[in-house]
């Protein structure tokens, strides 16, 4: 499980833009289910379940079937927000708090 923390610029309310751009299809890869607390892409397997605590949106990015290939579905979720709402986002903070440390 990849862990993603987004801060946004105060007043933006950037969790609240993107639910709505995924519901009217403005982001047409990804969608929002249950209630909004989780989030799909059309192509890569796997889930991010997200909340939004003051400034900071929160989001874990899993795939139980197959782990090693998160970060695909965390790339296109990144890449998308680096693309639309940069000037939304204070800063991003990710976290690999599964992954085994190898030395090469």
């Amino acid at each position: 499980m990849i862990t993603v923390q987004i801060v946004e610029h105060p007043d933006t309310n950037l969790h609240k833009l993107l639910l709505k751009a995924m519901r009217s299809g403005d982001l047409r890869t990804f969608s929002a289910h249950n209630r909004g607390k989780k989030i799909t892409h059309m192509t890569y397997d796997g889930w991010i379940n997200w909340h939004r605590d003051g400034h900071v949106i929160t989001c874990l990015v899993k795939n139980p079937r197959n782990p090693k290939v998160e970060w695909q579905l965390m790339h296109a979720f990144l890449g998308r927000l680096a693309d639309r709402y940069a000037g939304y986002i204070h800063s991003i903070n990710i976290q690999f708090p599964d992954a085994e440390w190898a030395e090469e």
